[in-house]
């Protein structure tokens, strides 16, 4: 539980929050915009809403022809499904579900991969007011379970096998051991993706046996399967999506986001990012980003979303080019790490070319350097491309700010066009609450209530969430450090809280630390992270050995098992790209200090490989 209560929000937010309403299908109309209440207040008290309606049925009088989702999987199969397509599927998903006993503020498990059934689930899942929860595909057996555990959900999606990176997952046999841990799952719903052999148990069912055609009712009539269709009316802040946070604390933590208030946000940040044409969302299913401003937003507001299934370096490293030439996607968003990959493939690609369909480009997940803003332009679009830089969290919704990295100084979000982003009243206090000056590194907090704030939290350690409320009175704390220069620019630069964003997703330093301690090889360790030419942030580790490694160990043997150790458990982001071998750990410096030491001697020059230093180098580091 807390340490005490969240304090309420009694400063009303930005006006400019009417006209994001606006964009909203209520099924019944609210009262007032907002009022004053705990956490971020309450938004859009009296109102009900579905967001399966706003996303599908509402388009369909005049939309029902126009493509809602181009996809295209890792081997270069392509669907393409229209809003009627698309209505089509989650109604029939919708029925399936409430057959199976599924209905309001159920939690329903979604281990897929970026698959046209995954949005269809999402929105089913809306359609009937259950709780979607995405459980990544390439999650090992261990971690998995852990989160089966702790979500108690009654239906399970997952896939025969998942493609990623030219392989094949076995995603199936991965779910069916990892629920031999979790009791709660009643019905499993098979995708399948790849045609291999899987295991079949009771409350195994095949999805495209549940979503085929079904028999309709004739015209002006209406029978059993169109009442089990019809969408339920939800208050606004009925949760829509559980999303887990990086471990804290040894304990999971995980928020929960609102139906309307989360669709509020998703709306006002695609209004600012679209062009009017095709949107990409060049991210993985378990980035809150690709889910939230990358489905919800484009389907909410009409427009044609495109997804990808894999990595961008199948079967080529073109495939970028080709997926926003192929659709002539106008507006892409991804993380500066995948862009700084493509950069590094397109290197040795002479004969890729600007592509004049793509106007905007926006960034999110971590900061972006002007040198690879720079290179967007210069590689993707004509020469009038915008590049945006955007600032948000997890616990938000996803982005709240967008910045124009062609005038650093210019107002977060604003737009000549009359799309920006309402104000979150983005300012950097000290410890005591007061505003730092410029050049003085501080907590960014929010002074203005933001619709898409999470409404609720679970965990044994949900204080740590509820302390976004309590640690500055009368805004929300984020956690992350940050200054503003003198012209305003504010530049983020890493989270207080021990965790840190790769590639978009937060990684807590201490469970890494934690898996590396519990190796039999392995007496101390710390984590730390620096930065990275390529992946702008790496995770980098020093350990030392137990006396069981024996007097002479192989330490690129040692590396590997640790590297395997961490991948295995937390999965592949939480792995580090540097490990030091340590003679030991002395009590000369801090935590802090030892940390920025260490991180100053891994050195990006032997990725990968094991280096050996000893404490007086540490100090050395450290300036001592």
């Amino acid at each position: 539980m807390p340490d005490r209560e969240p304090q309420h929000s009694s400063t009303p937010p930005d006006p400019a929050w009417v006209d994001i309403a606006g964009l909203i299908d209520f099924d019944h109309p609210y009262s007032e915009l907002w009022t004053p209440g705990p956490r971020s207040g309450r938004w859009f008290p009296g109102a009900t809403v579905n967001l399966s309606t706003n996303c599908v049925d509402r388009h369909l009088s005049e939309r029902a022809d126009q493509v809602a989702l181009h996809w295209e999987g890792e081997p270069g199969d392509r669907r393409s499904l229209t809003y009627r397509d698309l209505h089509q599927q989650v109604t029939a998903l919708a029925r399936a579900l409430r057959v199976m006993g599924v209905g309001e503020g159920d939690r329903v498990g979604l281990h897929l991969g970026w698959l046209p059934e995954t949005v269809v689930a999402m929105l089913a899942c809306a359609r009937v007011g259950a709780v979607h929860a995405v459980l990544p595909a390439p999650l090992p057996t261990e971690p998995l379970a852990d989160r089966l555990s702790a979500l108690d959900l009654k239906v399970l999606f997952t896939q025969d096998g998942a493609w990623r990176h030219g392989t094949v997952l076995p995603t199936k046999a991965r779910a069916d051991e990892a629920l031999l841990a979790s009791g709660s799952v009643e019905h499993t719903i098979v995708v399948r993706r790849t045609g291999m052999d899987v295991a079949w148990f009771e409350g195994d069912r095949w999805y495209h046996d549940i979503v085929g055609p079904t028999r309709r009712a004739p015209a002006g009539s209406r029978d059993e399967e169109d009442d089990l269709a019809v969408p339920v009316h939800l208050p606004p802040d009925h949760p829509i999506a559980i999303v887990p946070l990086a471990t804290k604390g040894g304990q999971p933590v995980s928020v929960l986001h609102g139906t309307a208030t989360m669709l509020a946000g998703a709306l006002a940040v695609h209004r600012r990012l679209r062009t009017g044409g095709v949107f990409w969302c060049a991210g993985d299913i378990s980035w809150t980003v690709t889910q939230f401003h990358g489905i919800y937003g484009p389907l909410a507001h009409g427009d044609t979303a495109v997804m990808y299934e894999g990595t961008l370096d199948q079967p080529a490293p073109t495939r970028a080019w080709e997926i926003i030439a192929r659709y002539g996607v106008e507006s892409m968003v991804s993380t500066p790490s995948v862009m700084r990959t493509v950069r590094g493939w397109a290197r040795e690609l002479p004969e890729v070319s600007r592509i004049p369909s793509l106007l905007r480009v926006t960034t999110a997940g971590e900061p972006v350097e002007d040198d690879l803003a720079e290179w967007l332009t210069q590689a993707f679009g004509a020469k009038d491309l915008e590049v945006f830089d955007a600032w948000g969290q997890l616990e938000l919704g996803g982005i709240v700010r967008v910045m124009d990295t062609s005038d650093a100084g210019s107002h977060a979000g604003g737009a000549a066009d009359g799309t920006a982003l309402p104000d979150c009243a983005l300012d950097i206090v000290d410890a005591a609450g007061v505003a730092a000056g410029a050049g003085l590194a501080g907590e960014a907090v929010l002074r203005l209530p933001w619709a898409g704030t999470f409404v609720d939290v679970e965990g044994d350690q949900a204080a740590v969430a509820e302390s976004h409320w309590t640690r500055h009175a009368g805004c929300y704390a984020t956690g992350d450090l940050a200054l503003r220069d003198e012209d305003g620019h504010i530049a983020f630069l890493g989270r207080t809280d021990g965790v840190v964003s790769i590639s978009g997703q937060l990684v807590s330093l201490r469970e890494v630390r934690e898996v590396l301690e519990d190796h039999p090889y392995v007496s101390a360790a710390e984590v730390t992270w620096r930065k990275d030419p390529e992946l702008g942030r790496a995770l980098v580790a020093a350990v030392v050995l137990d006396p069981q490694a024996g007097l002479d160990p192989d330490l690129d043997e040692v590396g590997v098992g640790l590297m395997n150790a961490v991948r295995e458990i937390m999965g592949g982001l939480a792995r580090p790209r540097s490990l030091l071998v340590i003679d030991r750990f002395g009590d000369e410096l801090g935590r802090l200090e030892r940390a920025r030491a260490i991180a100053t001697l891994a050195t990006p020059d032997r990725v990968g490989a094991p280096r050996e230093v000893t404490w007086s180098q540490v100090l050395a580091a450290a300036g001592q």
